[in-house]
């Protein structure tokens, strides 16, 4: 999946959406993405072919399954694999659910 395409369909939550940051503070839920490690395939010294991989950051001012739920959804509808984690971020007092697709 590409960067458009993922933009694309992040938009469709309805959240604010950026990559790595927003300019301003935003107010919960929002999302922020950023490229991860890409899957190389390689051999004789070069890369033949590479997987772009990525972190969409949800946050939440609650522990909120229904707004996880919205995105995995659009995850699921797309045959995005994805994988998840969920942490407290007690200074912000925020939840940070990062989806690693």
């Amino acid at each position: 999946m590409d960067e458009k395409t993922l933009l694309t369909l992040l938009k469709k939550t309805g959240y604010p959406v950026a990559y790595s940051h927003f300019s301003s503070p935003q107010k919960p839920p929002y999302i922020a993405y950023l490229h991860d490690d890409p899957d190389n395939f390689g051999a004789d010294n070069r890369v033949y072919d590479s997987a772009a991989n990525f972190i969409v950051e949800l946050y939440t001012a609650k522990h909120d399954p229904a707004v996880q739920k919205k995105l995995e959804q659009i995850f699921d509808d797309n045959s995005i694999y994805w994988e998840r984690t969920e942490t407290w971020i007690e200074k912000e007092k925020f939840f940070l659910t990062a989806y690693y697709v």
